[in-house]
């Protein structure tokens, strides 16, 4: 059944709900890339006004890729929480937006329905919102999970430690940990991309973060953020995995060009609960999605790319991460063209994956040849601190050498705690103070007074 709006004389017809979500997204390149995009602003308004007033629980009848040729909507549609819905059953997506704003609705109402949405849902009413509804509702979302430590926490912002090398050289790398750590850095994860794929450079890798991890006694979680069947092999071959990364996306057919598919997920997650690694929790995994990916891809299946996306979130919702985050701007203009388009896609992608409780963080970060710049980071990564982030990245000087990237600094997250009253997770505050790294209020004391990791800085 199509759907319809009409603006003055004219009459909008949007064929199928894939049609209507698409049309309704905010302008992005990479839906114009894709031929999916609005024509014009008021073709934008009118799928919106038709939008609204679809039902909820149309989401579940009328699938966007069919059930019998994916895995992903086989899996959103398998794991449907019948029951965690019914409270929102009898919405339209116009409706649920105004509930979502409701003061009563709160934290525990949220994660209560969480199961209950659907990806298509909370990109539908994603595209209803303002930024400002994107950031309201996100902050009222809370999903903690816990490894070594606790992430996700009110008042609470971890950061990913990423010291990334060219070379993959193990004394550059370990400077670098050193002094994120030193900025009170590395709570989420202390994460390598590894320049290679191989075997025995993933597993000294591994070691080498272990080392210091163990050598200093802090309560964090290390990853190589390889392909799931490189830390498989490694694995096998005893190197000591905390988490587990993979990049996924929102079709089976974009998941293929990935080089996974559902089961190997699963596979991986068993491998490395069987370690017992983790002290405090047992969230194992660690997923990167990032708006194009399916598009590029070519697996989109005409479905807009913001859509895509929150199907990522719901592959990542079945595996329990420890931390799923976007890589907002990193695949560049042709999918994302400027900061505006970035930082709007930022905010969704948190909202999205908050709503349907997915631990969200987010590589603030640009490609050089995107009309981007280090002010509309700041500008993201101050909205995110309001918004209730997870976790974001730590670069040493916001440039990763490696991916030849700009991200965000050890010192943006020094600023957005500060300005935002925002601490590290609990159990790495008390390590940075028992360190003297920070005093009582989490405020950086002098380095000298953290003598073992300068020593071992000095020994490098």
């Amino acid at each position: 059944m199509a759907f319809t709006h009409t603006v003055g004389s004219r009459r909008h017809v949007f064929a199928d709900l894939r049609t209507l979500l698409a049309k309704a997204s905010p302008a992005r390149s990479g839906d114009a890339l894709a031929g999916v995009a609005a024509a014009s602003e008021e073709e934008r308004m009118a799928a919106r006004m038709a939008l609204a007033e679809v039902p909820l629980a149309r989401f579940l009848s009328e699938v966007l890729i069919p059930y019998e040729q994916d895995e992903v909507t086989r899996l959103i549609i398998d794991r449907h929480d019948a029951a965690a819905f019914a409270e929102i059953a009898s919405l339209t997506v116009g409706d649920f937006r105004n509930w979502l704003l409701l003061h009563e609705t709160g934290e525990a109402v949220l994660a209560r329905v969480a199961p209950g949405i659907t990806p298509e849902m909370a990109a539908a009413v994603s595209k209803l919102m303002r930024n400002q509804d994107l950031v309201a509702v996100a902050r009222k979302c809370r999903v903690v999970t816990r490894f070594r430590n606790t992430i996700g926490l009110p008042g609470r912002l971890s950061v990913r430690l990423q010291p990334n090398h060219p070379t993959d050289d193990p004394r550059g790398i370990a400077a670098s940990i050193i002094d994120g750590l030193l900025y009170g850095c590395g709570d989420a994860t202390i994460g390598i991309n590894p320049a290679g794929d191989n075997l025995a450079t993933i597993v000294a890798l591994l070691r080498l973060v272990d080392e210091v991890r163990t050598r200093h006694d802090v309560p964090t979680q290390s990853c190589v953020l390889t392909h799931v069947t490189n830390t498989l092999r490694a694995i096998e071959a005893r190197a000591p995995v905390d988490l587990v990364f993979q990049s996924v996306a929102g079709s089976q057919q974009a998941n293929a060009a990935f080089g996974i598919d559902l089961a190997l997920l699963a596979e991986a997650r068993a491998a490395a609960l069987s370690l017992q690694r983790g002290t405090i929790g047992d969230n194992v995994m660690y997923f990167e999605t990032g708006q194009g990916s399916a598009l590029s891809a070519n697996a989109h299946h005409g479905v807009d790319q913001q859509t895509m996306e929150a199907r990522a979130h719901g592959v990542a919702r079945a595996f329990s991460p420890l931390l799923v985050n976007t890589v907002v701007g990193f695949i560049g203009p042709e999918y994302l063209y400027d900061g505006k388009q970035i930082i709007r896609a930022g905010l969704e992608d948190h909202f999205c994956g908050k709503l349907t409780g997915v631990p969200m963080g987010c590589d603030v970060c640009y490609t050089n040849h995107a009309e981007a710049d280090q002010d509309d980071m700041d500008n993201l990564l101050t909205l995110f601190g309001v918004a209730g982030i997870n976790f974001i990245m730590g670069v040493p000087g916001a440039d990763d050498i490696m991916l030849n990237y700009q991200s965000t600094a050890f010192h943006d997250a020094l600023y957005l705690r500060e300005v935002m009253g925002l601490r590290p997770a609990p159990e790495f505050e008390a390590w940075l103070q028992r360190s003297g790294i920070v005093d009582g209020q989490g405020r950086l004391l002098t380095p000298t007074a953290c003598q073992p990791l300068l020593a071992m800085a000095h020994g490098l």
